[in-house]
């Protein structure tokens, strides 16, 4: 992975000073005639060095341009001997650092911005985007140690640049350092949302990322902070796979999450498919498990002679296949909240919500069922039959790790 300014948006403060500057000297009464050429089209607001060091400055200038690399550390040398004045050491930086830069020297790089902050003659914002760019070039010649450092420095001198914070960040990601990253890309998503910006879905992928690696807790919220911001088949199987390796829900939460996976097309691995016809299987859903492994053979996802579904797909042969009238017959007989749930899954799986809502209602009304399966299972029957209102009440009257699972629903709903 490289770093890039333009990825980052970072504007070099290079490119607020003057790369090859124009030097003055002092006003003085001097005759035109005694100036170098160099100095005769100079502007008023140009940086102006001190008398003593200005043909040394002048001398390095213009080994610089002509990239006469074997004079340069001379010159270099011969004008650091004479510097007077924070200008003549900021000029003399800037000359350092398009040596370093024409030369693609990292460490030469790191003296020139070193050199420049000793000059004192920056402000912080633009000592801050050097060493950001610095720290770019070390991340990008595998110098991660360094980089971190220069990192730091620009996120010292401007605690209110995420740009810096970010970058910092991710070389500490890039270091295995994820704890540590987590918590700074999750500081930076904070403060640009309270300062009214949109972090960008690389921040919250990479959020995601480091708080993942690193088995923090905060994953699971980074993930659905990451779908709300920028929903999209992608960020919701990753979030929805997070929560999974981390929560570890039972079987039944799982399926209930690989529903949504499914109602947001983020069905995109074989293992997807595998993973969602055999947990629709366990729970004796067979035409749900059935219409699965179909819908991923559609897809091109499931070979059903591959070992990874060869077991499964034979197996699903030897089960019954309810119907419609064994459904119908079967809602008659259920007597108890837990078989009117069972059978409303039934309905679900295929594609009958509005029986299976009400179904779901009145096992939640007969009692002796589990409020929290039956609410969330009310809520996803709600929810693909566009009723979102109703849905939403059924999510929020989910308590317990349930909630969890609602709460994913409800972000779908959200944006449905």
């Amino acid at each position: 992975m490289k770093l890039t300014t333009t990825a980052l948006g970072i504007v070099l403060a290079i490119a607020a000073v003057p790369a090859a500057a124009q030097l003055t000297r002092s006003q003085e009464n001097d005759s035109q005639k005694k100036k170098p050429p160099e100095m005769q089209q100079s502007n008023p607001g140009d940086v102006r060095p001190s008398s003593g060091a200005l043909k040394a400055i002048v001398e390095l200038q213009n080994a610089v341009k002509a990239n006469d690399t074997a004079n340069i550390p001379g010159k270099l040398a011969a004008a650091q001997a004479v510097a007077k004045t924070k200008e003549d050491r900021y000029l003399i930086g800037v000359f350092q650092r398009q040596a370093a830069l024409n030369a693609k020297d990292v460490p030469a790089l790191a003296s020139a911005v070193q050199a420049l902050e000793a000059s004192t003659y920056l402000d912080a914002t633009k000592l801050a985007a050097l060493y950001m760019d610095l720290g770019i070039q070390q991340f990008n010649a595998k110098q991660t140690p360094l980089a971190i450092t220069s990192f730091q420095r620009a996120a010292t001198l401007t605690p209110n640049d995420y740009g810096a914070i970010e970058l910092l960040a991710q070389a500490k990601s890039a270091a295995g350092q994820s704890a540590e990253a987590a918590s700074l890309f999750q500081q930076t998503i904070k403060a640009r949302i309270a300062a009214g910006q949109k972090p960008t879905e690389d921040v919250y992928r990479r959020a995601v990322q480091a708080a993942y690696d690193s088995q923090a807790p905060s994953a699971i919220e980074l993930g659905r902070e990451w779908v709300s911001a920028y929903p999209s088949p992608d960020s919701w199987r990753n979030a929805i796979l997070i929560y999974r390796n981390v929560a570890k829900p039972d079987v039944e939460g799982t399926l209930d999450l690989l529903r949504l996976m499914q109602t947001m097309n983020a069905l995109s691995k074989s293992a997807d498919y595998n993973l969602f016809a055999t947990a629709a299987a366990d729970q004796q859903n067979y035409v749900e498990a059935q219409a699965v492994i179909d819908a991923g053979i559609a897809a091109k996802q499931v070979d059903p002679g591959s070992p990874l579904f060869r077991d499964i797909v034979v197996g699903l042969k030897s089960k019954p296949k309810l119907t419609e009238a064994d459904l119908a017959e079967a809602m008659k007989m259920a007597q108890t909240g837990a078989a009117m749930v069972r059978v409303g899954d039934r309905y679900f799986g295929m594609g009958q919500y509005d029986k299976a809502a009400d179904l779901y209602r009145k096992a939640l009304a007969k009692g002796g069922v589990d409020k929290d399966v039956a609410n969330i299972h009310l809520g996803m029957a709600l929810a693909r039959s566009n009723d979102k209102a109703g849905a939403t009440a059924a999510f929020n009257a989910v308590t317990g790790p349930r909630a969890e699972i609602a709460r994913y629903w409800l972000l779908y709903l959200q944006g449905a």
